[in-house]
């Protein structure tokens, strides 16, 4: 579990998160949500450590990363698992290197055990057959599996997933979220995912944060986003003509049931 608490960052005079405090739980996947330029990446770059808050506390199961000295910070970021928007894979190494990099930098295990869990996560993303490929060699889709099987390789704590279907069409990127929900239900990691993608809020969304201009307006599950009176996140949720009037039949819908009973 990561808690934040009253966290405000600013660049000069211009405050970019304002006084945001929440709990982003284990075992379900956190999605941040808003429009481009609302804070979202600011907050995830805050939590890992690229970003210091102005105020505020940032708490991993308890423990005060502000107050870490630097021995204890790196401890920390080998409890975290980063999946970017690009695969951000090595043009050079193999799908398994790739996979084994985080292992060969960060693991006392022998080299054998090294490759045998590289394998592991190969196969939890059901990419063994590419072990020998080159990231030129496969799909985008598949780049991103391997990248999420190097961000699980070290058996991590906390996930954190910035766009990660960025480029993907709407197949591959029903892939990914299912791959994600069921890596963080498996292993009961804490996975923070900041996106765009209304398919990913309204499939996996078990937690979703809505921030706007820097302030956290709405929190809740994906089973209650349609029906929030926040004008914020409708405005940001239902952008199109189209999902606005689909909305508009499930509230008369559902009036109109209640109206019966």
């Amino acid at each position: 579990m990561i808690e934040i608490r009253h966290l405000c960052k600013s660049f000069g005079d211009k405050e970019v998160l304002k006084d945001i405090s929440t709990v982003f739980e284990n075992g379900k996947t956190n999605l941040i949500i808003g429009r481009s330029g609302s804070g979202k990446t600011v907050l995830i770059r805050n939590l890992v450590g690229l970003l210091t808050p102005t105020s505020g506390e940032i708490l991993y199961d308890g423990r005060d990363f502000g107050s870490m000295t630097k021995k204890e910070k790196i401890m920390l970021r080998r409890e975290m698992g980063m999946l970017f928007q690009s695969a951000a894979l090595f043009d050079s190494m193999t799908v398994l290197q790739n996979v084994m990099f985080p292992l060969d930098m960060f693991s006392d295990k022998t080299a054998r055990d090294r490759v045998r869990r590289a394998r592991t996560c190969l196969d939890r993303v059901n990419l063994v057959d590419a072990e020998n490929k080159y990231p030129g060699e496969i799909s985008g889709g598949m780049q991103k599996r391997v990248a999420i099987a190097r961000a699980i390789a070290l058996n991590p704590k906390y996930l954190f997933c910035d766009e990660p279907n960025s480029g993907l069409d709407p197949k591959t990127s029903l892939v990914i979220d299912d791959l994600l929900h069921g890596i963080t239900q498996e292993f009961n990691i804490t996975t923070i995912i900041n996106t765009h993608d209304m398919n990913s809020v309204m499939g996996i969304g078990e937690n979703i944060i809505f921030i706007h201009e820097g302030r956290k307006e709405w929190q809740g599950h994906s089973s209650e986003i349609m029906e929030s009176p926040n004008e914020n996140l409708t405005d940001f949720i239902f952008a199109s003509d189209l999902l606005k009037n689909m909305r508009k039949a499930v509230l008369e819908k559902r009036n109109i049931g209640n109206t019966a009973i």
